[in-house]
């Protein structure tokens, strides 16, 4: 259905966004500001406790600050009510008081046939439910018997049988009229090559009828009977309502349990999925024959944000989880991943279920590991590192998988934590421990007062890192319409201090306003004045380059780049610093420590003043420079946001 010009403009401003959204959620009434159009409430996508989700009334926007979703009035409704984009306009539109426009033709008559496909998927469910009653499907009733299926499950499931034969159910859907070409149309039959009538897809086989997220049955998985079958399983073929790439098996009952609380699952097959429900985990969902695909994990993420893959404890299953972890890699987000639970040894969660109820497999999901450790299992599984080439070869394993993620700041705290399992694996000791002297091994929460409180761990941060966030802090503040090319700085920032905190969350949440004085109110409105004031009253903020010329943009871009360099090379060097000092715990004594904070306090006075490695640029009031690192980082972020590296410009 074609939509005329200014229709959907015309929907967009005559729909309150906030009173769509607020069918489905509770408004948190302290950071709200109905007046303003500026409401916040926890997330109806995610389960969360607090209010991270934000609805900007004025712009007709929404997003999430927990899981990322985002959109307008037309896209919060398909989420939350699981139907079409057109469906979504006609709900919009009969509530803001507007006439559809005429239905194109075209459009009509394909959604006329998707529903008469519908209708004939459904009969051959009634079909097969009643076959599975007959002497026919004796073998299959005792089946599913064995496997634990009650008469109420099989009902609740709709499992059928198609009975052996070519022709059961194409002659049955013929004699009630169903027409060949939409009983070939729906996948349920083939054609003969033999000048025959066509002949049935399912033949002696257990069927699991397929629904979409609204319930309609759009295709079948069915269990053949002979052992001897070719194919154990099998699924409809692709059709105009069925693509398996896109679709998840019980994914419409599982997304309203996780919506009720209860954890997203992945399992491997329709058994899996049925037995795990049974047994009260009710969000489980399957593949359809096909390994996971990247709109499978979105439509994962749509219902949970960190859903559970439990495969099977077999070689395929673990293959299926390393595949499913390569898939997700370049797409994850904070707050956004997958964990996995692999069943014990020749075991999958019906066996779980089976041997050790539904405690045993909660279990199991309680002790689901996080991706990073998938990662490292198979980068180190089954080698030996006993030789310097050996481990280089790991790092550099390790080095690809870790460049295959998007996020920078995820890849980041990928990193910590494979340096972390590296030195549990060649540094011959136990997770938490580290070597002394004289066989004696010291607790790294029991570090040296000393040391805690040395040159080498806070010597920059009381003083240096405040004044860069404030400058940067301010400079975007100054000039709103720069955050879009700094955002992804400006979210990994780990500000120090509670106010530089809030003021960071504020101008993420109105990252697009670009009129300064517009922007200034709404962080205002959100925190009071006073976080404000006090940072544009920071002396080092009011003789920043940026507050003392605002009008000169390009200015204000060097200084940032210029001050997000230098407080990443100082962060980076600091980390390195304290790792340095954590290993040598015990090796050392206190006065050694001492004599390494002050080579790191004399460090930080070179990069304050001048020194043989002078940087280029001079923007800094104070005097400071840039050091190598730091300049290399400054032309990587000017290149990366476009700007040009010196002497492009």
């Amino acid at each position: 259905m074609s939509l005329p010009p200014g229709f959907l403009d015309e929907l967009r401003t005559r729909t309150s966004l906030s009173q769509v959204v607020g069918r489905k959620v509770m408004w948190d009434q302290r950071k709200s500001n109905p007046g303003k159009g500026d409401m916040w409430a926890p997330c109806p996508f995610h389960q969360e406790k607090t209010a991270s989700f934000h609805v900007d009334d004025r712009k007709g926007y929404y997003y999430c600050f927990g899981c990322h979703a985002k959109g307008d009035a037309i896209s919060f409704v398909r989420e939350t009510e699981n139907v079409e984009f057109m469906e979504a306009i006609e709900i919009l539109a009969g509530e803001a008081g507007m006439q559809m426009p005429a239905r194109d033709p075209r459009a009509a008559e394909k959604a006329d046939r998707r529903s008469q496909l519908i209708e004939v998927t459904e009969q051959a469910v009634k079909f097969f439910r009643l076959q599975l009653k007959t002497a026919a499907g004796a073998e299959a009733r005792a089946y599913l018997q064995r496997r634990g299926l009650s008469d109420a499950a099989l009902d609740r499931w709709e499992i059928g049988f198609a009975p052996p034969g070519w022709q059961n159910l194409w002659d049955h859907l013929t004699g009630k009229g169903v027409a060949p070409d939409l009983i070939l149309a729906a996948g349920l039959a083939k054609p003969s090559d033999k000048g025959r009538n066509p002949y049935d897809v399912f033949r002696d086989r257990i069927m699991f009828p397929i629904r979409d997220p609204r319930g309609r049955a759009i295709a079948f998985g069915g269990r053949a009977m002979d052992p001897n079958d070719n194919a154990k399983y099998l699924n409809s073929p692709e059709t105009d309502l069925f693509d398996k790439s896109r679709t998840l098996f019980n994914y419409g009952p599982a997304r309203e349990a996780a919506g009720k609380g209860q954890p997203l699952i992945v399992a491997e097959g329709y058994m899996d999925v049925i037995a795990l429900s049974e047994a009260g985990f009710g969000a489980t969902v399957a593949g359809l024959g096909t390994a996971i695909t990247d709109h499978h994990l979105h439509m994962l993420w749509r219902v949970a944000p960190e859903p559970i893959v439990a495969l099977d404890g077999d070689k395929a299953g673990t293959n299926a989880a390393m595949r499913a972890m390569d898939l997700a890699l370049p797409l994850l987000e904070a707050g956004q991943s997958l964990r996995f639970a692999i069943m014990p040894a020749g075991q999958d969660p019906d066996d779980v279920i089976r041997a050790g109820g539904a405690g045993a497999m909660q279990k199991l999901l309680d002790a689901a590991q996080p991706m990073v450790r998938l990662l490292w299992q198979r980068e180190t599984e089954g080698r030996v590192f006993d030789s310097p080439e050996r481990k280089a070869a790991l790092d550099k394993d390790l080095r690809a998988a870790l460049k295959r993620i998007s996020d920078a700041s995820i890849r980041g705290h990928y990193a910590d934590e494979i340096k972390q399992l590296r030195w549990e694996l060649f540094g011959q000791r136990k997770p938490g421990t580290r070597p002394g002297r004289r066989g004696a091994k010291a607790d790294p929460a029991r570090a040296m007062p000393s040391t805690k409180h040395s040159a080498l761990v806070a010597a920059n941060e009381a003083f240096t890192q405040e004044l860069r966030e404030a400058v940067i802090l301010a400079t975007l503040i100054t000039h709103p319409a720069l955050m879009e090319d700094f955002l992804g700085e400006l979210e990994r920032m780990e500000c120090l201090t509670p106010d530089h905190r809030r003021i960071q969350t504020a101008l993420l949440t109105h990252v697009g306003e670009t009129d300064p004085e517009r922007l200034r109110q709404a962080i205002d409105a959100t925190l009071g004045p006073a976080p404000l004031e006090k940072l544009m009253s920071l002396s080092h903020v009011r003789i920043a380059p940026p507050m003392q010329d605002p009008a000169n943009t390009e200015k204000a871009v060097m200084c940032l780049a210029e001050e997000l360099a230098k407080l990443d090379a100082e962060r980076g060097a600091a980390r390195e610093i304290e790792e340095a000092v954590h290993d040598m715990q015990g090796l050392v004594d206190e006065g050694l420590t001492w004599r390494l904070g002050q080579v790191a306090e004399a460090r930080h006075r070179a990069g304050r003043g001048d020194t043989e490695d002078k940087g280029e640029y001079d923007l800094a009031p104070n005097g400071a420079r840039l050091s190598r690192d730091e300049r290399n980082a400054f032309d990587a972020l000017l290149t990366k946001i476009g700007f040009g590296k010196p002497g492009q410009r």
